[in-house]
């Protein structure tokens, strides 16, 4: 279960692009994919076929839980939900270093 959703605006996000090479401009305003992700489960084909309005399908993430923010398919976050001028939105309480990136506790 996932939600898809885009940048409403720059100023959505900071807008700072200090010790970043010139070259990069260009790139600044590309739009990208972005999901929401709820949680994740697995069913068989089986479990699939019965699907009905009222189903229930058990997520591995414990209720309450943060949601996972990916970038085209790149997990780069996790947050909760937030209304922001009638909308609902996104906050985020922690951003993940890039892959293969340790980081001390």
């Amino acid at each position: 279960m996932s939600s898809s959703a885009t940048s409403s605006s720059s100023t959505d996000l900071a807008t700072g692009h200090e010790g970043l090479p010139a070259s990069l401009a260009p790139m600044f305003d590309v739009r990208c994919l972005v999901e929401f992700i709820l949680g994740t489960g697995t069913i068989t084909i089986r479990e699939c076929l019965r699907l009905e309005p009222h189903s229930i399908i058990r997520l591995a993430q414990s209720a309450g839980g943060d949601l996972i923010v990916r970038v085209h398919s790149v997990n780069i976050a996790t947050g909760e939900v937030a209304i922001a001028d009638d909308t609902t939105a996104l906050r985020i309480n922690r951003v993940s270093p890039p892959a293969g990136v340790e980081v001390d506790s």
